[in-house]
């Protein structure tokens, strides 16, 4: 056999070493594809979370604007600050101090006024005010002497923090 017939013969396929190569080189690209379809998985699921809580967030911040600053009701005026009476906010909130350190974490058919409100399972949003003064907003005033209340709302998904928000309601002349 001549050694042209020999190197035709060795030219018609892959040697084993290349072979391996080709497959490791494939193997890392596709591992490395895996992976980063796994970071973008978490990533949606992490924005899912925080964009669900910051809709629940303005839920509550578009209720407690609605509702008025100081009960309407003249046989609760001398009521301290919070739920009125043996009222429980879960069921009855006709203005914004009933919501003091308030959480919620129950379905939207027992939560009430306010139907529009909906918590999914699992999640919870914790209230909690202080009263200001108008003068000075970092400064903090006894509960119900003011009329600009700071609204704290934390939502929690779990058990675990997920977003927090606070936001002034003043008192409409």
């Amino acid at each position: 056999m001549d050694a042209k017939a020999h190197n035709a013969r060795r030219r018609g396929g892959f040697t084993l070493v290349e072979i391996a190569v080709a497959t490791a080189v494939i193997g890392i690209g596709i591992t490395a594809l895996v992976a980063s379809l796994q970071a973008g998985t978490s990533a949606n699921s992490g924005s899912e979370k925080i964009n669900t809580a910051a809709f629940m967030a303005q839920q509550i911040h578009e209720w407690t604007l609605r509702l008025p600053f100081k009960d309407t009701d003249a046989a609760d005026a001398n009521n301290p600050p919070g739920p009125d009476g043996n009222n429980d906010p879960h069921v009855f909130v006709d203005d914004v101090d009933d919501l003091m350190n308030v959480t919620f974490s129950t379905a939207p058919a027992e939560r009430c006024p306010e139907p529009s409100i909906s918590i999914q399972p699992g999640w919870s949003e914790t209230i909690t005010m202080t009263w200001r003064d108008p003068k000075g907003l970092q400064t903090i005033v006894a509960n119900g002497t003011s009329d600009v209340i700071n609204v704290q709302v934390e939502v929690k998904y779990v058990g675990k923090h997920v977003l927090a928000t606070q936001y002034l309601v003043a008192k409409k002349n």
